[in-house]
């Protein structure tokens, strides 16, 4: 068996249950963690609906300012979740966004476009 990474906490990719499931990833994370019956995730806008996230990173070194969140939010189905990283250094994840879309296609798509309404500015 091969890991690429072993984590005791959620991971940001799976970010996208948020959108997508009506039982986040961190919600079946702190009820397996204690002890707790794991529920089964349902579609979140039925079986016909896909989700999909997108990172937003950011390079160099600074305090993340993020712009255009606005814009990013007017995207159909668009969230947006900010890290809240204090400070970046090197290439980081800030963000990602999310979408549904009646496929994954239109899904990602969605998603992407709302990453790249969002501009972060390292100050």
């Amino acid at each position: 068996m091969l890991f690429s990474e072993v984590s005791p906490r959620p991971h940001d990719t799976g970010l996208v249950t948020l959108a997508g499931q009506d039982v986040s990833e961190f919600a079946l994370h702190a009820r397996a963690v204690l002890g707790l019956p794991v529920a089964s995730p349902s579609p979140v806008g039925g079986a016909d609906q896909a989700a999909a996230s997108c990172a937003v990173l950011a390079d160099g070194s600074g305090v993340p300012v993020f712009h255009g969140v606005d814009d990013a939010l007017a995207v159909p189905t668009a969230q947006v979740r900010l890290f809240g990283k204090p400070r970046v250094d090197g290439r980081r994840r800030v963000a990602v966004t999310l979408a549904r879309g009646a496929d994954v296609e239109q899904a990602r798509a969605r998603a992407r476009e709302a990453a790249q309404a969002l501009r972060v500015d390292l100050v």
